[in-house]
């Protein structure tokens, strides 16, 4: 059964080292010196029998200092030229999302046309927020504008939680995190993708841009159990002339998201999601290397047990691969 890994991550060696001189070498409680490189990357497709994975760059994204987009636009450049470095010399193997320097608009709308352009991206990997811009935001509307006339496919990644918070010389964006003991990725980036699809939803972004096709991580995350609480408010704080109701939340995650099964979808998270979506909206996804081969395997494993017990084997052929082949191989073809 083919298997296309949408939720994959390179690590390429300029932007991990400007990740640690930077000071983000673990800033997410999992070190971001990784021993990635494509040849370990290839063998542990090949022994998980991945045929394609589209790659991305993890967090915390390529917009490193705050208030420096030169240095944010320049990052990005190299770095979505060396996806796409990578993917030439391996056609057959990789595909990538290209990463924006949000939140900084111009370098981001410049950003999306050259990579789409002129490097063969597929779509495009953003943070859910961007130091403490979080998607969906006003600020980020001129993006949006741009990724909806190019129809694009928007895969998000969490980041750390930031919010603005005093300094000497007025508000500056700041990492929070209550449970330090805790890795973020662990509860934290969870609650930020949840934190960021609603307020796509609630503020509008999604309905307003539908040109443009979301990818959730994580099996989505903690949204299914907070769905019903958020669109019970939305007639008093929210949108009080309109209303947003489960049935139009569960009707945008049937049309214009994705959600890729990369962590631990089974043996409870999927069924939370499936209220809300179709298996035809599913994907594959690993999050190597930061799981690294073993896990990818062992889940992987978990993955082929558990799925037969709830989807037939056409169902099964879509998630692990042609739905992400329907999703994606259009944009692969545009480039060929």
């Amino acid at each position: 059964m083919e298997r296309i890994d949408t939720h994959s991550h390179a690590i390429p060696a300029r932007w991990r080292q400007h990740c640690v001189d930077l000071g983000y070498g673990d800033t997410d409680g999992i070190s971001m010196v990784q021993d990635w490189t494509v040849e370990a990357h290839l063998a542990t497709m090949d022994k998980a029998k991945i045929s394609k994975s589209i790659l991305s760059i993890t967090s915390p994204g390529t917009h490193l200092k705050p208030g420096d987009n030169a240095f944010a636009r320049k990052l990005t450049r190299e770095t979505n030229e060396d996806l796409a470095e990578i993917c030439a010399a391996h056609p057959d193997r990789f595909a990538f999302f290209a990463s924006l320097p949000l939140p900084d608009i111009e370098g981001s709308l410049a950003e999306i046309d050259y990579a789409l352009d002129h490097l063969g991206a597929v779509g495009f990997a953003v943070m859910t927020n961007a130091h403490a811009v979080y998607l969906g935001d006003p600020a980020l509307d001129r993006v949006f504008e741009r990724l909806n006339s190019r129809r694009a496919v928007v895969f998000m990644h969490p980041t750390c939680c930031r919010v603005n918070l005093p300094v000497a010389d007025g508000l500056a964006p700041q990492a929070v995190a209550p449970l330090t003991q805790y890795p973020r990725p662990m509860l934290e980036f969870l609650f930020d993708t949840t934190r960021a699809v609603s307020n796509l939803i609630l503020s509008g972004t999604v309905a307003r841009y539908q040109s443009i096709t979301f990818v959730v991580p994580h099996c989505g995350a903690a949204l299914p159990p907070v769905i019903e609480r958020c669109v019970g408010y939305t007639p008093r704080t929210v949108s009080p002339s309109m209303p947003i109701t489960s049935d139009d939340v569960k009707h945008l995650f049937k049309t214009r998201f994705f959600f890729d099964l990369a962590g631990y979808p089974f043996p409870d998270q999927i069924h939370g999601l499936l209220r809300f979506t179709e298996p035809s909206r599913l994907l594959y996804g690993t999050d190597y290397p930061f799981y690294k081969a073993e896990a990818v395997y062992r889940l992987g494993g978990i993955l082929d047990q558990r799925a037969p017990e709830i989807f037939d084997e056409e169902t099964r052929k879509g998630i692990f691969g042609a739905n992400a082949r329907g999703l994606l191989w259009p944009k692969l073809k545009s480039h060929a």
